[in-house]
């Protein structure tokens, strides 16, 4: 049996809200990874940390919040709270892994090619995996070529945004690169949607097992929101984070004080002779010829 979906029962409201989740999520992890190219490396891997959880919690938090307007008309659908979260820690492991690579590594050649791979398919795999955690009664179908489409939409725009970040020119590329990221992860998400089609096998509700989407609202909204809006205290309140500026600062010229000794190499110096002894004429209490 054929199941009938909805991806959109709250209207734009689901993947309004779910976007804005992963553009914060983006936004937070990639000026942590600008942050982490600015500081000493004792302090790197806290930063790329940081930034790693925020970007898993955002797209995490982006695909359920979308998924709040998913449902099947002929079937209610549960979810496995196990195979949930730990969809969440996928997603933070294998986005932490491509921005280590570039914090490491440098956002350029091979070394933006993998980070951003790996991201994307960090992305992904948050995305199917979460899927399977879904219980109702019946299965799930895929179009293979869309599904690959939609890791190719996910690994390109992973890559575009962290070759952004790694740019350091200040706010407004974040702001930038983190609509790339949120563009990413609601475009994967929605195309890996259109790939599935439902089959069912009966509509009892009380033969699945499972949480309802009701039941993991809370953990889910107060969970990952909470933890972004810590980073997002962390990020306002070092401005250096904010707009993408080194942590030296350069010397200050003041009068006086030169930060180089000034050495003359043109000018020649004549080497001073040493004063002659004036000629005595007489000894004293002799009379010299001309004194006579």
């Amino acid at each position: 049996m054929q199941g009938t979906v909805d991806g959109f029962s709250y209207g734009l409201v689901t993947p309004l809200v779910g976007f804005l989740m992963a553009c914060l999520g983006g936004a937070l992890g990639l000026r942590c990874t600008t942050r982490s190219m600015l500081v000493t490396h004792s302090w790197r891997p806290g930063w790329l940390a940081l930034g790693s959880a925020a970007i898993g919690s955002g797209i995490w938090t982006m695909h359920f919040v979308a998924m709040m307007g998913f449902t099947i008309d002929e079937a209610p659908i549960r979810y496995d709270k196990p195979m949930t979260f730990a969809s969440l820690g996928v997603a933070i492991l294998m986005v932490g892994v491509g921005i280590f690579i570039v914090g490491y590594k440098g956002a350029r050649g091979a070394a933006l090619f993998t980070g951003g791979t790996i991201t994307g398919l960090g992305i992904a795999t948050m995305h199917y995996l979460g899927m399977a955690g879904m219980r109702f009664e019946g299965t799930f179908e895929y179009n293979t070529l869309t599904v690959a489409l939609s890791v190719v939409i996910a690994m390109a725009a992973a890559t575009t945004a962290l070759w952004a970040a790694g740019q350091v020119k200040g706010f407004l590329w974040s702001v930038g690169a983190s609509l790339v990221m949120g563009l990413a992860v609601s475009g994967m998400h929605y195309t890996g949607m259109a790939a599935l089609s439902v089959h069912l096998h009966g509509t009892s509700a009380a033969a699945t097992p499972g949480d309802s989407a009701a039941a993991l609202l809370a953990p889910m909204l107060i969970g990952p929101l909470a933890f972004l809006c810590l980073a997002g205290v962390v990020m306002v309140f070092d401005p250096r984070m904010v707009m993408g500026k080194p942590v030296w600062s350069p010397i200050e010229d003041k009068p006086g004080v030169p930060a180089h000794a000034v050495v003359a190499h043109s000018a020649r110096r004549r080497p001073l002779r040493p004063l002659r002894p004036r000629r005595q004429v007489g000894y004293r209490g002799s009379r010299t010829p001309q004194n006579r």
